[in-house]
């Protein structure tokens, strides 16, 4: 892993979400960039000159923030860079022409009829962005590492596609992998192809040498039982598919995707599928 990209506004969860940036990079050995971006939207006059403002501003505080966390980071550097426009687009065009392996961005709990909204620019973010993004909550305990990566596995084709960044990110960090089988269609023929799935999965992760288990659910909610299952195994970060949906989809951010974003305890890391792909 070379570059790790951190969503930063020198608010309280982005800077939350640069210290597991951070945590992550030492584990890796990457290099950290904080990518601001000034989404002022007029050309006129009196909004040039407030951009100009937060701009100053802005690098005013990437030096505080470096001096505060330059100790913290033990083999990689900060890089800094400030863009100009959409949050979301603006991320999403740095991290494709920088060719950047993830992208860590901090994230509020939502509740009510809030429940498939993440919050700030977050949701754009995670449906826009290439690279594998994991969203961290502002109360998330950075310290606990990583030990175990929950994976769960679907009968789904797409399901297959998150399982080589896991086992990577898994062996840079010494971390285990909890393989969860989701059967939610009370259908034999698919109960069949998750069991193939997982055969797979089970076949790549011996070939990497990566250690794991293997458990199985019958889900009603498949949402909640992945969040359960993840607090009793004490995972340390869910890694899902981001169009997941009872039925194969190809929307960008699929309903359990953002209801998982939204409600996990623990980090989540979304991976968009590809047109092709073989494990």
């Amino acid at each position: 892993m070379k570059d790790i990209v951190v969503a930063i506004d020198f608010s309280k969860g982005s800077l939350h979400a640069l210290e597991y940036a951070i945590e992550l990079a030492n584990l890796t050995h990457a290099n950290v960039t904080m990518v601001w971006v000034d989404n002022v939207s007029s050309n006129e006059t009196a909004y040039a000159s407030e951009s100009k403002e937060l701009r100053n501003e802005a690098k005013g505080n990437f030096d505080e923030v470096i001096a505060t966390y330059k100790d913290k980071l033990v083999h990689g550097k900060f890089i800094t860079k400030v863009r100009k426009g959409r949050v979301y687009q603006e991320l999403a065009n740095y991290v494709k022409q920088n060719d950047c392996c993830l992208l860590v961005v901090g994230t509020h709990g939502t509740s009510g009829f809030e429940e498939f909204w993440i919050g700030s620019d977050a949701f754009r973010i995670v449906s826009s962005i290439s690279a594998p993004v994991i969203t961290v909550k502002y109360n998330y305990e950075i310290e606990r590492g990583y030990r175990k990566i929950l994976l769960p596995v679907y009968h789904t084709a797409q399901t297959l596609q998150k399982v080589s960044f896991a086992a990577d990110l898994a062996k840079a960090t010494g971390a285990d992998i909890n393989i969860l089988a989701l059967n939610s269609s009370g259908i034999k023929s698919m109960e069949r192809v998750v069991d193939a799935n997982v055969a797979k999965v089970k076949k790549h992760l011996e070939e990497k040498g990566i250690n794991y288990i293997a458990d199985s659910v019958n889900s009603k909610n498949i949402s909640a039982d992945i969040i359960e299952h993840a607090r009793a195994i004490d995972a340390d970060l869910i890694t899902i598919m981001t169009d997941i949906q009872d039925q194969a989809s190809s929307i960008l951010l699929g309903p359990i995707a953002q209801q998982l974003i939204n409600y996990s305890p623990v980090p989540v890391l979304s991976i968009h599928p590809k047109d092709s792909f073989t494990l």
